[in-house]
Protein backbone atom coordinates (compact mmCIF):
# COMPACT_ATOMS: atom_id res chain seq x y z
CA UNK A 1 0.00 0.00 0.00
CA UNK A 2 1.06 3.37 -0.79
CA UNK A 3 2.35 5.53 2.35
CA UNK A 4 0.61 8.44 3.38
CA UNK A 5 1.97 11.94 3.75
CA UNK A 6 1.03 13.68 6.28
CA UNK A 7 -0.30 17.42 5.77
CA UNK A 8 2.10 20.19 6.59
CA UNK A 9 2.31 20.91 10.15
CA UNK A 10 1.53 24.11 11.26
CA UNK A 11 3.76 25.91 13.69
CA UNK A 12 2.12 24.77 17.22
CA UNK A 13 3.31 22.79 19.87
CA UNK A 14 2.11 19.40 20.64
CA UNK A 15 -1.41 19.29 22.01
CA UNK A 16 -2.71 15.23 23.56
CA UNK A 17 -5.48 13.64 21.16
CA UNK A 18 -7.38 10.81 21.82
CA UNK A 19 -8.76 9.25 19.11
CA UNK A 20 -11.12 6.24 18.77
CA UNK A 21 -11.08 3.20 16.28
CA UNK A 22 -12.92 0.63 15.01
CA UNK A 23 -14.29 -1.96 12.43
CA UNK A 24 -16.22 -4.88 11.12
CA UNK A 25 -14.95 -5.67 7.39
CA UNK A 26 -12.12 -7.93 6.76
CA UNK A 27 -9.10 -8.49 8.86
CA UNK A 28 -10.29 -6.30 11.99
CA UNK A 29 -7.28 -6.52 13.58
CA UNK A 30 -5.16 -6.32 10.90
CA UNK A 31 -6.65 -3.29 9.91
CA UNK A 32 -6.64 -1.37 13.14
CA UNK A 33 -3.29 -2.76 13.40
CA UNK A 34 -2.04 -0.82 9.85
CA UNK A 35 -4.48 1.92 10.80
CA UNK A 36 -2.10 2.43 14.37
CA UNK A 37 1.11 2.11 12.00
CA UNK A 38 0.02 4.84 9.53
CA UNK A 39 -1.04 7.61 12.82
CA UNK A 40 2.90 7.20 13.98
CA UNK A 41 3.37 9.87 10.84
CA UNK A 42 1.43 12.59 12.28
CA UNK A 43 0.62 11.57 15.92
CA UNK A 44 3.75 9.94 17.87
CA UNK A 45 1.33 6.98 20.35
CA UNK A 46 1.93 7.20 23.47
CA UNK A 47 -1.13 4.39 24.41
CA UNK A 48 -3.12 2.06 23.45
CA UNK A 49 -6.81 0.69 25.33
CA UNK A 50 -6.93 -2.95 24.92
CA UNK A 51 -9.54 -4.67 22.21
CA UNK A 52 -13.23 -4.69 22.54
CA UNK A 53 -15.23 -6.80 20.65
CA UNK A 54 -18.61 -4.44 20.17
CA UNK A 55 -22.08 -5.18 19.22
CA UNK A 56 -23.20 -2.74 16.43
CA UNK A 57 -25.46 0.47 16.80
CA UNK A 58 -27.59 2.11 15.43
CA UNK A 59 -27.28 -0.22 12.15
CA UNK A 60 -27.62 -3.28 14.10
CA UNK A 61 -27.94 -5.88 10.72
CA UNK A 62 -23.81 -6.07 10.59
CA UNK A 63 -20.91 -8.41 12.18
CA UNK A 64 -19.25 -7.31 15.23
CA UNK A 65 -17.04 -4.38 15.31
CA UNK A 66 -13.61 -4.90 16.83
CA UNK A 67 -13.27 -1.27 19.02
CA UNK A 68 -9.82 0.67 20.76
CA UNK A 69 -9.08 4.00 21.69
CA UNK A 70 -5.34 5.61 21.47
CA UNK A 71 -3.45 8.66 23.09
CA UNK A 72 -0.97 10.23 21.29
CA UNK A 73 0.55 13.55 20.52
CA UNK A 74 0.07 15.95 17.44
CA UNK A 75 1.34 19.30 16.15
CA UNK A 76 -1.79 19.50 13.61
CA UNK A 77 -4.47 21.30 13.83
CA UNK A 78 -7.84 19.61 14.01
CA UNK A 79 -9.15 20.26 11.09
CA UNK A 80 -5.44 19.21 9.64
CA UNK A 81 -6.23 15.83 11.45
CA UNK A 82 -9.32 15.06 10.54
CA UNK A 83 -8.77 15.29 7.43
CA UNK A 84 -5.41 12.91 8.00
CA UNK A 85 -7.26 10.10 9.61
CA UNK A 86 -10.02 10.82 6.32
CA UNK A 87 -7.24 9.65 4.18
CA UNK A 88 -6.03 6.85 6.73
CA UNK A 89 -9.37 5.62 6.59
CA UNK A 90 -9.64 5.81 2.71
CA UNK A 91 -6.50 4.05 1.84
CA UNK A 92 -7.84 1.27 3.83
CA UNK A 93 -10.60 0.52 2.04
CA UNK A 94 -13.18 2.42 3.53
CA UNK A 95 -16.00 4.09 1.47
CA UNK A 96 -16.33 7.49 2.61
CA UNK A 97 -19.85 7.87 1.07
CA UNK A 98 -20.99 4.68 2.59
CA UNK A 99 -23.78 4.12 4.60
CA UNK A 100 -23.62 5.77 7.69
CA UNK A 101 -22.98 3.67 10.67
CA UNK A 102 -22.87 0.42 8.43
CA UNK A 103 -19.95 -1.85 7.86
CA UNK A 104 -16.40 -0.44 7.25
CA UNK A 105 -13.13 -2.00 7.41
CA UNK A 106 -11.78 1.11 9.40
CA UNK A 107 -13.11 4.51 11.21
CA UNK A 108 -10.65 6.90 12.94
CA UNK A 109 -12.70 9.28 15.30
CA UNK A 110 -10.97 12.36 17.07
CA UNK A 111 -12.52 12.04 20.58
CA UNK A 112 -10.80 14.37 22.36
CA UNK A 113 -8.38 17.32 20.98
CA UNK A 114 -6.50 18.48 24.51
CA UNK A 115 -9.30 20.49 26.82
CA UNK A 116 -10.48 22.32 23.51
CA UNK A 117 -14.23 22.29 22.24
CA UNK A 118 -14.23 22.53 18.41
CA UNK A 119 -17.38 23.52 16.33
CA UNK A 120 -16.81 23.35 12.39
CA UNK A 121 -19.11 22.27 9.75
CA UNK A 122 -17.20 19.12 9.47
CA UNK A 123 -16.08 18.31 12.99
CA UNK A 124 -17.27 18.65 16.60
CA UNK A 125 -14.47 18.36 19.15
CA UNK A 126 -15.35 16.21 21.63
CA UNK A 127 -16.87 13.28 19.47
CA UNK A 128 -20.67 14.67 19.60
CA UNK A 129 -21.77 11.00 20.37
CA UNK A 130 -19.43 9.98 22.53
CA UNK A 131 -21.28 9.69 26.22
CA UNK A 132 -23.94 7.73 24.08
CA UNK A 133 -21.38 4.97 22.90
CA UNK A 134 -19.99 2.27 25.11
CA UNK A 135 -17.80 0.96 22.63
CA UNK A 136 -16.25 4.49 22.94
CA UNK A 137 -16.06 4.63 26.45
CA UNK A 138 -15.14 1.42 27.52
CA UNK A 139 -12.00 1.37 25.63
CA UNK A 140 -11.42 5.14 26.43
CA UNK A 141 -11.78 4.85 30.09
CA UNK A 142 -8.81 2.34 29.61
CA UNK A 143 -6.40 4.73 29.01
CA UNK A 144 -8.15 8.09 30.00
CA UNK A 145 -10.27 7.09 33.00
CA UNK A 146 -9.49 10.48 35.35
CA UNK A 147 -9.80 12.71 32.34
CA UNK A 148 -12.62 15.17 32.26
CA UNK A 149 -14.97 15.73 29.60
CA UNK A 150 -14.85 19.93 28.26
CA UNK A 151 -18.38 20.08 27.59
CA UNK A 152 -20.36 17.64 30.27
CA UNK A 153 -18.13 18.56 32.99
CA UNK A 154 -17.09 14.47 34.08
CA UNK A 155 -15.05 12.53 33.99
CA UNK A 156 -14.56 9.51 31.45
CA UNK A 157 -15.20 6.93 33.56
CA UNK A 158 -18.37 8.02 35.14
CA UNK A 159 -19.63 8.45 31.81
CA UNK A 160 -18.49 5.02 30.80
CA UNK A 161 -20.25 3.73 34.58
CA UNK A 162 -23.90 5.11 33.37
CA UNK A 163 -23.37 3.96 29.53
CA UNK A 164 -26.48 2.19 28.67
CA UNK A 165 -25.11 -1.09 26.49
CA UNK A 166 -21.95 -2.03 28.35
CA UNK A 167 -23.13 -5.45 28.34
CA UNK A 168 -22.33 -5.17 24.73
CA UNK A 169 -18.59 -4.94 25.00
CA UNK A 170 -16.39 -7.70 26.03
CA UNK A 171 -12.92 -7.03 26.37
CA UNK A 172 -11.25 -9.82 24.16
CA UNK A 173 -7.09 -9.37 24.88
CA UNK A 174 -5.19 -6.77 26.74
CA UNK A 175 -3.23 -5.74 23.74
CA UNK A 176 -3.61 -5.37 20.01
Amino acid sequence: MAELTPPPSPAASAVTVYLALGGNMGDRAANLAEAIRRLGAAVEIDAQSALYETAPMYVTDQPAFLNMAVRGTTRLGPLELLRFLKEIEATLGRDLGGLRFGPRPIDVDILLYADRVVTEHDLEIPHPRMAERAFVLCPLADIAADIVHPVLNRRIDALRDEVPGRETVVRIAETL
